[in-house]
């Protein structure tokens, strides 16, 4: 079991930052992608960002990229969400997540394990 704990969650401007963590832990001791997702009022949960166990790998979704920054530091077993440029759109509760497999996914129902999410709210 892998148990996740998101925060850095907060009221921000829009053209504001603000930067996401996901800490690890219990069975932290094999390689796992993390993932990161956002779901807003109203709205199905959707893919943000998502990293391999190495780093090398990234991917994001159309709409943060260029904004968001995908990072993680396994000697922490932490994830991080640099967020800039933030927009009111950007408004939601945001999970990460992890794959035991280490893919790079965007579907949220191939993720093992998840957090209790962090609100993140951009005002205009």
């Amino acid at each position: 079991q892998v148990q996740l704990v998101e925060s850095g969650g907060g009221l921000v401007q829009a053209g504001g930052s603000l930067r996401l963590s996901c800490v690890a832990s219990g069975r932290t001791n094999s390689a796992y992608a993390m993932g990161w997702f956002r779901q807003g009022p109203g709205k199905e949960r959707e893919f943000v960002a998502a990293i391999s166990w190495n780093g090398w790998n990234t991917r994001y979704a159309d709409s943060v990229k260029g904004r968001f920054t995908v990072s993680r530091d396994n000697a922490k077993n932490t994830a991080y969400l640099q967020m800039n440029s933030l927009k009111p759109e950007d408004t939601a509760v945001y999970y990460c997540a992890a794959d035991q497999r280490d893919f790079i996914v965007t579907m949220s129902g191939e993720y093992d394990y998840w957090g209790q999410g962090t609100q993140v709210t951009v005002s205009s």
